[in-house]
């Protein structure tokens, strides 16, 4: 085969299976979330889940660690918040933060006219030398120190909830005799590089980890968005807890795990119009995430891992690659122009398939469709982040959130 014949039909392959992959990709999200629960409505005063609620008490937790840009925000969305039930209270547990974290929060919880017991403001002090402890473990596992009620809910210091977002998701709980509730946020984004890869990144999350799956007991399929959990405090404390997890990075889905490999129930919903998740505010944000987390997300598979990363490359970097190479291939090869019009219209055929997904996205996600046409320049940082991934948790060298090492 001579090259001009096989360029020709590399492209036309290329093409058809972007297209492909892009079309196989909306099918199944909706197929998934055309069967995905989602949070119910909160209880009507004078129902049976009313009173159950009045009876019972949650703690929430907000782990801290130089969090001055969205703890205001956060806390003003809990402490205003409709009464979840007859005793409920707001921990925040600030890790050490270098910022002005703690003083902004007490601020925020004045205004709100939260004082103690319905607001409580502790140090987490120094992590144990002789210890390996990541992320939020070490901030959770001394919030839980000071915890007696019936549920505790953690939450991230980058969530935004709705007034009746903590009544809602209680009775949900309740009702459905659930150990850990964990709901799944309506994504925001606000920066360039949020833009160009949170979209791609959402619908790779969607589908996934199935939610059918990970709410059936007989499924050992187990997901949580640790953003929300919200647990029953028995169950939390027979799995052992964030102190038993005290080096898992992605310690989310390892809870999740437990809570159903110990026999305990998990429920996943949906809560996309019940609150607000903002990741990441800059480039660097992300991609300190994004690469913490990429290959253990993928059960630490290697070769998952970096084969994720070349799908979205092809799927989503590939038709705007191949359109203009294609049609210039098209013109200076007049022997291979049938082929080369098919692969550019393949090509066409999978960016038109780019804004249906994200005419999906803004549909079930309400994510709008803002520089929906950088997905192609976003796949190509997804399709960094794998290999780079991959090099940071085997090595160790670089692998950090919010600049504390994970090894």
């Amino acid at each position: 085969m001579d090259p001009a014949t096989a360029l020709g039909w590399a492209l036309l392959s290329l093409a058809a299976a972007a297209a492909l992959g892009l079309l196989t990709l909306i099918a199944g999200l909706a197929r998934v979330f055309a069967q995905a629960p989602r949070l119910m409505e909160q209880p009507e005063p004078g129902t049976e889940a009313s009173e159950a609620l009045a009876s019972t008490s949650l703690t929430v937790v907000v782990p801290t660690y130089n969090e001055a840009a969205n703890i205001a925000a956060c806390l003003t969305s809990m402490l205003r918040s409709e009464a979840p039930c007859g005793d409920w209270r707001v921990l925040l547990v600030d890790d050490r933060s270098s910022d002005a974290t703690v003083a902004i929060a007490e601020e925020s919880a004045g205004a709100c006219g939260a004082t103690e017991p319905r607001f409580s403001l502790l140090d987490a002090g120094a992590r144990p030398e002789d210890e390996r402890w990541v992320g939020k473990n070490w901030a959770c596992s001394r919030a839980m120190e000071q915890v007696s009620s019936d549920w505790v809910l953690f939450v991230d210091a980058d969530v935004r909830l709705q007034p009746a977002t903590l009544r809602r998701a209680l009775a949900q709980a309740s009702a459905d005799g659930a150990d850990l509730l964990s709901l799944a946020p309506r994504l925001s984004c606000g920066c360039l590089a949020e833009w160009m890869v949170q979209p791609i990144m959402v619908s790779l999350l969607g589908l996934g980890f199935s939610i059918e799956a990970a709410n059936d007991p007989a499924s050992p399929v187990a997901f949580a968005a640790g953003p929300f959990m919200l647990f029953r405090r028995s169950a939390y404390a027979a799995i052992g807890g964030h102190r038993a997890l005290a080096a898992e990075v992605v310690e989310d889905l390892a809870l999740a795990r437990r809570i159903k490999q110990g026999g305990h129930r998990l429920r996943y919903l949906l809560g996309l119009d019940a609150l607000e998740l903002r990741m990441y505010s800059d480039f660097a944000s992300l991609w300190e995430g994004w690469t913490k987390n990429w290959l253990l997300g993928l059960d630490g598979d290697v070769a998952r891992a970096l084969a994720a990363s070349s799908v979205v490359l092809l799927m989503f970097s590939g038709p705007w690659l191949m359109t203009p190479a294609a049609a210039f291939a098209a013109v200076l090869l007049p022997d291979q122009r049938l082929v080369l019009l098919a692969a550019l219209a393949f090509a066409l055929t999978g960016i038109c398939l780019q804004l249906v997904l994200r005419l999906w996205t803004r549909r079930h996600f309400q994510v709008p469709l803002t520089l929906w046409w950088l997905m192609g320049a976003g796949a190509l940082v997804v399709a960094a982040i794998g290999p780079v991934s991959v090099w940071r948790t085997l090595s160790g060298r670089g692998w950090t959130w919010k600049g504390r090492p994970l090894a």
